[in-house]
């Protein structure tokens, strides 16, 4: 079975722990990814060489790898270089995700697809828009994923709900769709489905505790004000 069958109709699972907390450390990033396979996981998203190294070793799930970059000259932050991308392959990526938005950025977006595609892997575009996914798919990349609507100043919104009018634009493309971006309750992703996409990535709600017992603990505390 190749990549994009193994991914078909399942759930992605974004390993990504909170920058720095206690929970940002590769073995651990790697149990979350080992229980994330026990539940049913189709594929992982994993950021970083050392996460993806240690990952690689617990699971033979397909992985699809990012690093991210913060640059002071360029708004990109995912997969920003070749030499990420050729870093992440290395250490075990099956599929290399990188930012496909029309911006100020380091290297081309044809650059890095090069570089995945020379290292043997599939390559994602993170989107934010149906340009750039006509884009990335004229230049070859394998993956569509609307991770980056409402994340940049041309989609920029208030809403926090998934993008299933963009999901369904990716569909009319033709690509492999990726639904990923406040994919936050069951019934989120079920309409993400619903709505054209091949499969899922769920990230916040699964792996970043810290953010999670902040939406909780913040619901108990308004109701207790309200009581």
């Amino acid at each position: 079975m190749n990549v994009l069958d193994a991914l078909r109709g399942g759930l992605v699972v974004s390993c990504q722990p909170v920058d720095d907390g206690p929970l940002d450390r590769p073995e651990i990033v790697a149990a979350m990814a080992a229980a994330a396979a026990a539940g049913g996981a189709a594929g992982l998203r994993i950021e970083g060489v050392a996460n993806l190294e240690a990952t690689r070793r617990c699971v033979d799930l397909p992985i699809v790898g990012i690093v991210k970059r913060d640059l002071a000259d360029s708004p990109v932050r995912i997969t920003p270089f070749a030499e990420d991308a050729r870093a992440l392959v290395r250490a075990g990526a099956d599929i290399v995700a990188y930012d496909a938005t029309d911006r100020p950025r380091p290297e081309t977006t044809a650059a890095i697809l090069a570089e995945i595609h020379a290292a043997g892997a599939l390559a994602m575009a993170d989107c934010a828009t149906r340009a750039d996914a006509e884009r990335a798919l004229r230049q070859g990349a394998g993956i569509v994923g609307t991770t980056l609507s409402g994340y940049t100043d041309e989609t920029a919104t208030d809403s926090d709900d998934v993008d299933t009018d963009l999901i369904s634009a990716f569909r009319a493309l033709g690509g492999f769709v990726m639904a990923e971006g406040r994919v936050n309750t069951p019934d989120r992703a079920a309409r993400a489905m619903a709505a054209g996409a091949d499969a899922v990535t769920v990230g916040t709600a699964l792996t970043r505790l810290e953010i999670m017992t902040g939406w909780f603990a913040d619901a108990v505390r308004q109701a207790a004000g309200r009581r």
